[in-house]
């Protein structure tokens, strides 16, 4: 149901992931994931989503989704008001949603962070803010139609670091030299990626967390390719880049994350690291129609990067916050 409404939100079939490549997620030993349902008799009409983060400030994830056929008849606050007693009962005090939402004209809600805006005449817009949400961050959905010809971008990129910094490449599990440098990479990414007001906990990674997060990386689903560059001089990865490609080549590869250490920023390396990868996945895996990423709107490096790759907007995603007493 989430990758229906996501399609009908955004205007595109390929937004959301399956049932199958949402899975593996559900099944990481450190998730604490529960789903909630409204049945009308064996059909499902609307369904909630539940992420636990336990810590010093335990905070949840949530979404709702309703079948469009049965919206405006109240299931989704009945929906939203049963996560946040759930979210009470487990002492969580803040609750982070995160929401599609389409560009339009009007009135408009700007977010904490300052950049972006979400139109305010937006159903959802309207369900977040009545229920008293805040709007932390605005991202931008964006593709990359593939074929793409990206080696005059590869060769400008790999100029401007040299021959310090070599790439390297795999797909799924790290090789065992780099195990260690990749959990640190891991760590620094939730450090490092902005977040507005979110103030989400750190995401905690540990050379035994990345070993078995990548046993069965997507329950043969998806297959992660990852290019990661070495600094020369002290021979350890400094950044790295991940696309998550499913094995049915109708459907779209996912940009996740890319991380560039701070010492080693001004090289272009986060370039090098996006093209040097997307030339792997058209060398290694040919056929797919396009590259989906998100991005947030103050990350003004990052858009340039994709801008200049040719991405194109197709809609943005709200992040929302709420804190409770």
């Amino acid at each position: 149901m989430h990758a229906e409404n996501q399609a009908l939100t955004y205007g595109r079939q390929d937004v959301g992931l399956t049932p199958e490549e949402s899975w593996p997620r559900y099944a990481e030993p450190h998730a604490s994931i529960r789903i909630f349902a409204v049945c009308n008799q064996d059909k499902i009409v609307a369904r909630g989503y539940y992420d636990l983060e336990r810590g010093a400030e335990p905070t949840a994830w949530l979404d709702v989704d309703v079948d469009p056929a049965w919206r405006h008849r109240g299931l989704g606050s009945a929906m939203a008001g049963r996560l946040h007693d759930v979210a009470d009962a487990d002492g969580v005090r803040k609750v982070i949603v995160y929401a599609p939402s389409t560009t339009g004209p009007g009135a408009q809600v700007t977010p904490t962070s300052g950049s972006g805006s979400l139109p305010a005449g937006n159903s959802e817009v309207r369900f977040l803010l009545g229920a008293g949400y805040q709007l932390e961050q605005v991202r931008r959905a964006s593709a990359l139609t593939l074929p793409k010809d990206a080696s005059s971008l590869l060769a400008e990129a790999s100029l401007a670091g040299g021959d310090n910094y070599p790439v390297h490449f795999w797909m799924n599990r790290t090789p065992d030299p780099w195990r260690s440098d990749m959990a640190i990479l891991r760590q620094q990414m939730g450090r490092s990626a902005p977040t507005a007001g979110l103030d989400e906990p750190e995401d905690v990674w540990t050379v035994q967390r990345l070993i078995e997060s990548e046993v069965r990386p997507s329950d043969g689903t998806r297959d992660f390719l990852t290019a990661a560059v070495e600094d020369r001089a002290t021979r350890q990865l400094v950044g790295f880049t991940t696309l998550a490609v499913p094995t049915d080549k109708d459907r779209p590869v996912n940009q996740e994350d890319t991380l560039v250490l701070s010492g080693h920023r001004g090289h272009r390396l986060g370039k090098l690291l996006k093209v040097a990868n997307l030339e792997h996945l058209q060398r290694e895996r040919p056929g797919y129609p396009v590259v989906i990423t998100f991005n947030a709107e103050e990350n003004h490096h990052v858009l340039d990067v994709n801008d200049s790759l040719g991405f194109t907007s197709f809609g943005h995603e709200g992040a929302w916050r709420l804190g409770l007493t």
